[in-house]
């Protein structure tokens, strides 16, 4: 027997104010977790809202990174305690970690998204780190989060670069999906998520420049909205729909390779990278056409195109262990042919010498 769950969603600038009428269902006492930040962002406008009949039984900081061990210690905290839901806040980090901690509490996870990013907000799965801030592996649950809650003023005044890192992420889904699908007998869900993920590149080819202009003078336009809902509900709509086989490929691979260079992780956002690691994808894939087409996007909303803009050497040696990290990542597991260190070290170089 099939079952699948979509993520509901609000969105808007009052997006908060449906949170009484959703939540009523789920009980009344709830934990709030989140980011720092997001939580000096987001905690009073959202508290405003919540009607006295809640009882918020803790605030707390998840950490500054979604591992293990922090969230078998906030389990070991709370686990004794009357919580009927988590209420997670932040980027994909805090909300990672509030997912993981909902699921092993046995309780429900409403997601308050602050910056769009990635599409955590509405996915079923947590992205685990080291404390060292080296992938370690993912964690999948049976399903997303019980409601998204999407104030699109308070992602339009998060910091630039989150948003346009977002839509580097978003645009891989579609490539990526289609590498590891390609030739495969196809459920119908798998189906559906595979034409459903057009949806990942096609509206932010078309939106996302001006929606990023938009966001740069303060203003929030139709078009910042269709971005914010392709990034955040689309791209988690096609991961539950898709066989978990086919949901990522080569480009997050790489970009969970270079993750074991020192510092990596701090220095460069996630999408930011997986949008370059698409292009990279394509270059492997001899798409050269589509690569250049990424190539020119990406430029276009100001992501670094290579390695050598991030100063990281284009260098066989040096990036000898990246390569073999890149290839042993999950999401390499399936794909439609064999790649080599060597091929994915020529896609390399044939994006440097496109950028």
């Amino acid at each position: 027997m099939q079952e699948r769950y979509f993520p509901a969603y609000t969105l808007g600038v009052d997006a908060f104010k449906n949170f009484n009428n959703v939540c009523g269902k789920l009980g009344t006492n709830l934990l709030l977790i989140g980011g720092k930040t997001a939580l000096s962002v987001a905690r009073d406008k959202l508290l405003s809202c919540i009607s006295q009949d809640f009882n918020v039984v803790d605030e707390v900081i998840y950490g500054t990174e979604c591992y293990e061990e922090r969230v078998f210690e906030l389990y070991e905290g709370y686990k004794n305690i009357d919580i009927d839901f988590v209420v997670g806040v932040g980027g994909g980090k805090a909300l990672d970690t509030s997912k993981y901690l909902a699921d092993m509490l046995n309780v429900p996870v409403v997601t308050v998204q602050t910056i769009a990013s990635t599409c955590a907000a509405s996915s079923a799965l947590s992205v685990i780190y080291t404390k060292e801030h080296s992938f370690s592996k993912f964690v999948y649950y049976k399903k997303p989060a019980y409601h998204c809650f999407i104030d699109t003023k308070i992602i339009m005044e998060a910091p630039y670069d989150f948003i346009r890192a977002g839509v580097g992420d978003t645009l891989a889904k579609h490539y990526e999906v289609e590498f590891s699908a390609r030739g495969r007998v196809l459920d119908y869900s798998s189906q559906l998520g595979l034409t459903i993920s057009n949806m990942c590149n096609e509206p932010l080819m078309k939106y996302a420049k001006v929606a990023l202009d938009e966001v740069k003078k303060g203003n929030i336009c139709d078009e910042l909205e269709q971005v914010i809902l392709t990034i955040i509900i689309t791209t988690g709509m096609v991961s539950m729909l898709i066989n978990p086989d086919y949901n990522g490929a080569m480009a997050h691979a790489l970009f969970y390779g270079l993750t074991i260079l020192d510092g990596f992780e701090e220095k460069f956002l996630h999408g930011d990278v997986v949008g370059y690691c698409t292009a990279v994808q394509l270059a492997v894939d001899n798409n050269i056409e589509e690569a250049k087409k990424v190539v020119s996007f990406l430029k276009s909303i100001k992501i670094e195109t290579s390695l050598s803009q991030r100063n990281i050497p284009c260098d066989r040696e040096y990036l000898d262990k990246v390569l073999e990290s890149a290839l042993k990542d999950p999401d390499m597991n399936v794909i439609p042919y064999e790649v080599t260190k060597d091929m994915l070290f020529e896609g390399i170089k044939k994006i440097e010498t496109l950028s």
